[in-house]
């Protein structure tokens, strides 16, 4: 019997969860899709593998969890494998990075690359808030610029640089005028946000909790930087982002402020461990020879 690796997907996400209504959010899938693909599941294995009502494993259910990550897990390496090994084939180098990425590191470092080896090619793939480290384990990219917090269980890597964070707010705000803020300075202001990210990322851009031990005020979601900005620049939130989304999104109807007293975006370079690219080396002796250059 052939299952989609998609809908053990779907089981492994509700039985961690232990909630159709939480693992659908997560999936970004319709709760009653969700509910008729497991039931679906159920029958074609002849078992229940939760309880109803009240989302509980059974037994049958705990053995399939158990397969399912093994399975998961296998053809997610199997995936990036072969990937991996086809872009290398063709001497391509897949650089990933979220937003402006590495910055002028990362540009500096594509360049003395190809300089060194004009016949590579490299390719840079833009990913959305945090999916710089899926992107790696799903061998969608070779070696990623990552904006840390992330979870980079199964890779390599190191921090190869800091940007200050800055505010983005509407060239008409209140604080436009200034040159630079505090975190105290936007307490009761809206905070753009996304469900796309892991909650420890989006609090980390948030500053949440403030120091004080306040949250911060949410405000309209959005699941890129370019619906981020645009809550922007009509005054219905401010978001708060690295000095490179400064410099990258200049725009007429948006003020950047750097925010002084929080701490700097970390920006390290990571790529799967057992890479077979050997590109991925002579990339990352580039980032280091630029960035201490």
């Amino acid at each position: 019997m052939d299952v989609d690796t998609r809908v053990l997907r779907y089981f492994v996400t509700v039985a961690e969860r232990l909630s159709f209504t939480e693992a659908a959010k997560e999936l970004f899938v319709a709760q009653p899709s969700l509910s008729r693909q497991i039931r679906r599941l159920e029958e074609r294995l002849g078992a229940d593998l939760f309880t109803r009502p009240g989302v509980r494993l059974t037994p049958a259910g705990e053995q399939l969890l158990a397969a399912a990550r093994r399975h998961l897990t296998e053809w997610q390496e199997t995936t990036r494998l072969v990937r991996t090994t086809a872009a290398a084939g063709r001497n391509v180098l897949r650089v990933g990075f979220v937003v402006a990425g590495g910055g002028p590191l990362a540009r500096r470092a594509r360049a003395a690359l190809t300089a060194r080896r004009p016949e590579v090619t490299v390719e840079p793939k833009r990913f959305e808030w945090a999916g710089e480290t899926q992107a790696l384990r799903d061998g969608q990219v070779d070696v990623a610029f990552v904006w840390l917090p992330a979870d980079l269980h199964g890779l390599r890597s190191e921090v190869v640089a800091t940007e200050p964070r800055c505010v983005a707010v509407a060239s008409t705000h209140r604080l436009a005028a200034r040159e630079s803020v505090g975190i105290a300075d936007l307490r009761e202001e809206p905070i753009g946000w996304t469900e796309v990210a892991p909650a420890a990322w989006v609090d980390w851009w948030a500053v949440n909790p403030r120091p004080d031990g306040s949250a911060p005020v949410w405000g309209p979601k959005n699941d890129n930087v370019d619906e981020m900005l645009e809550h922007v620049a009509t005054g219905a939130a401010v978001c708060i982002g690295a000095r490179s989304m400064a410099e990258y999104y200049a725009h007429p109807e948006l003020k950047w402020l750097p925010i002084t007293d929080v701490e700097p975006l970390r920006i390290a370079l990571a790529w799967p461990t057992g890479t077979v690219n050997p590109l991925v080396g002579e990339f990352v002796r580039a980032v280091r020879e630029v960035a201490t250059g």
